[in-house]
């Protein structure tokens, strides 16, 4: 509740600065009009462009209303269909989107990295801290798929490599998610991967089994079997508050008579670096050929246009 009134105090302020900019913007302009001040006229219209960009990043904001967009989000990743191909994919898309927090100053915490069998890997789980996490990652939920000239192919023929995204908000301690002792297999193993400093090499890693749902959660990267313990149950916690939202809005879609697609096993974007470059989204059909700036992490584009997409009522 403090949270959230924060948020909103620092909302109202932030609209009050604007609107005392843009007036003051809007006296320097017709000063510099009626004097021919042509300093002032500069200084204004440097002013209002820099609202105007102010402007665009609000509009973007006001895109993020969803009950749960401020929230912090859990981002797991595992291969599909493609073999090898698939699991490499797969590594590349958490590069990815790790690239992507430090552009955009969210914090990407490591929780799970279990290595591929011969590259790339088998699953991998980051939690994404900082303001509207969830809502800017949540249309990245899905299948996403890649062509390219597989490395891993002596022949150097083209391949498809398939990789899932999936996409939960972080939830809140006090949370009315029941979860029984009973319920749970917990097993402890030794971490190991492509991870490097990233990853707490010990026999502390944890997997939690909650064999009511069948969701397995992972977390190897804390100092301490105990930490990695309490981690993976918040991410059990968060993915089981996903799960019970998920059938809720099924139910209520079966009684509309929805036809709703299911967000996870269908394709959601191709990446194609062979025998063309190119990143498009099937959602917002926003496209781009400089696939090799978006694997480093340039998503704000592609994100923005499926939040608009999202808004606008057609997802």
């Amino acid at each position: 509740m403090l949270a959230r009134l924060s948020a909103a105090e620092d909302d109202v302020t932030m609209f009050a600065s604007l609107e005392r900019r843009i007036e003051d913007a809007e006296t320097l302009l017709e000063l510099g009009e009626a004097e021919g001040d042509e300093s002032a006229l500069e200084e204004a219209q440097g002013e209002l462009a820099a609202l105007a960009e102010e402007m665009d990043r609000l509009e973007l904001r006001s895109l993020l209303g969803g009950e749960f967009d401020k929230a912090d989000a859990i981002v797991s990743i595992h291969p599909g269909a493609g073999g090898t191909d698939s699991a490499d994919w797969a590594d590349m898309l958490l590069r990815m989107y790790m690239r992507w927090c430090e552009r955009s100053g969210l914090k990407a915490e490591l929780d799970e990295y279990q290595e591929g069998e011969e590259a790339g890997l088998k699953s991998g789980t980051i939690t994404v801290s900082g303001p509207y996490a969830y809502g800017k990652l949540l249309g990245e939920k899905g299948v996403h798929r890649l062509v390219r000239i597989s490395p891993f192919d002596s022949n150097a023929r083209r391949h498809t490599a398939f990789a899932a995204v999936d996409v939960v908000p972080v939830v809140e301690d006090d949370a009315e998610i029941e979860i029984r002792d009973e319920d749970l297999k917990i097993d402890t193993y030794r971490s190991s991967g492509a991870g490097g400093q990233h990853v707490n090499v010990t026999d502390s890693a944890v997997r939690i089994t909650h064999l009511p749902s069948g969701i397995v959660v992972s977390c190897q990267n804390q100092r301490s079997q105990l930490q990695n313990k309490a981690k993976a149950m918040e991410i059990l916690r968060s993915r089981l508050a996903d799960k019970i939202r998920e059938e809720r809005d099924a139910e209520l879609a079966a009684l509309r008579g929805e036809q709703k697609e299911v967000a996870f096993g269908s394709q959601i974007r191709n990446y194609v670096l062979h025998p063309y470059q190119q990143v498009k989204d099937l959602r917002s059909s926003w496209e781009t050929g400089n696939i090799n700036a978006v694997l480093d992490g340039d998503l704000d584009g592609v994100i923005e246009s499926v939040l608009r997409q999202r808004r606008s009522g057609n997802s």
